[in-house]
């Protein structure tokens, strides 16, 4: 059994398990859930359905022992060139799991061991160098809000489906970095629209409850447009539905958005592929509202306005306001789409 080496990626350990390249043990942790998850499909999939019963052993840490866990890794499988030994809520246990380094330190050759820290970290003293000395250490890291599109564009077409630039703004707003509800939201728009289709903003409103109008990637198209007009009618919209319309990621969005506006007025180079560059963006198309906006706002309005959604996050925390958070918002649409760019530098 060949190890592959640690520190690799999630893709390609799952290559390697797809190949067959096998090392005896395993530790899976990290926050992001849903890599762990898919992994562990991986490794159930490794023998085939006849040789489960016999050889694969899925046990949980607070049901069992240290001891427990390495008198089933010792066994031999039958009928099978492996045997597959997935140990579940490692997290729940550290203390009963890190005494598995003694067997993790001399792993027997035809069991597979796969620990599952699942949302955690492990912390086992003893267990983590042994892991990496003879297994592979695998961190599963949420992924960065950067790299969310490029994420669902993957997934949507592992499913076979395509998407419209605008459905991708909106599915990665919605869902942000929950990964494994952005593949059951994917998921449902599979069975509705079929193989082969394009998802559009009017397919994920229909099938998610998104509205593909009254959005915060709407909200940003409409700001950098100075359409007042369209900016309150999203605010009186998101008023009527707070609970899927947090004032904080608005928040957070809007102060991305003038930032990166803040940056690229101080870049040099100034062309779309280095405007990508710096801002982490795959297509050009994400630059749109960028242009608009250096249309509208120079460097001196995006310091104003950063300076005032500062001021509206203090101030939505009960530091001297006691308005609600929709009225809050809305006076600052009216800051942003008013600002004079008169600063004291």
């Amino acid at each position: 059994m060949a190890a592959p080496k640690n520190n690799v990626s999630f893709g390609l350990l799952r290559s390697q398990i797809a190949q067959r390249q096998f090392s005896p043990v395993y530790l899976l942790h990290g926050e992001e859930g849903y890599f762990i998850d898919v992994l562990v499909k991986d490794f159930e999939n490794i023998l085939p359905v006849e040789e489960r019963d016999f050889n694969l052993y899925t046990l949980y840490a607070p049901q069992v022992t240290a001891d427990d866990i390495m008198d089933v890794c010792r066994r031999y499988p039958m009928m099978s060139e492996y045997q597959v030994v997935i140990v579940k809520e490692c997290q729940a246990k550290s203390d009963v799991v890190n005494k598995l380094h003694t067997y993790v330190s001399q792993p027997s050759p035809t069991t597979i061991l796969v620990l599952c820290f699942r949302g955690a970290q492990a912390k086992g003293k003893d267990l983590l160098p042994a892991a990496k000395k003879t297994g592979v250490v695998f961190e599963s890291k949420p992924l960065k809000n950067n790299e969310m599109e490029a994420a669902i564009m993957d997934f949507v077409k592992d499913r076979g489906l395509n998407i419209e630039h605008k459905g991708l703004s909106m599915l990665a707003e919605f869902i942000g970095n929950d990964l494994s509800r952005l593949y059951n939201e994917i998921g449902k728009l599979v069975v509705a629209l079929g193989p082969g289709a394009t998802i559009t903003p009017e397919a994920i409103e229909r099938n998610i409850g998104f509205s593909k109008d009254y959005n915060n990637f709407e909200l940003i198209k409409a700001l950098a447009s100075k359409d007042a007009k369209t900016v309150f009618a999203i605010v009186e919209h998101f008023r009527r539905d707070p609970k899927n319309n947090p004032t904080l990621l608005t928040l957070a969005l809007v102060f991305k958005y003038f930032s990166n506006l803040l940056l690229i007025y101080f870049m040099q180079d100034k062309s779309d592929n280095a405007m990508m560059a710096a801002l982490g963006f795959k297509w050009a198309g994400q630059l749109t509202d960028y242009k608009v906006g250096m249309r509208n706002y120079n460097a001196y309005k995006a310091i104003e306005i950063i300076s005032a959604i500062r001021e509206f996050d203090t101030r939505c925390k009960g530091i001297g306001s006691r308005q609600n958070e929709y009225d809050l918002l809305k006076d600052l649409m009216f800051r942003i789409l008013s600002a004079s760019g008169n600063i004291t530098i």
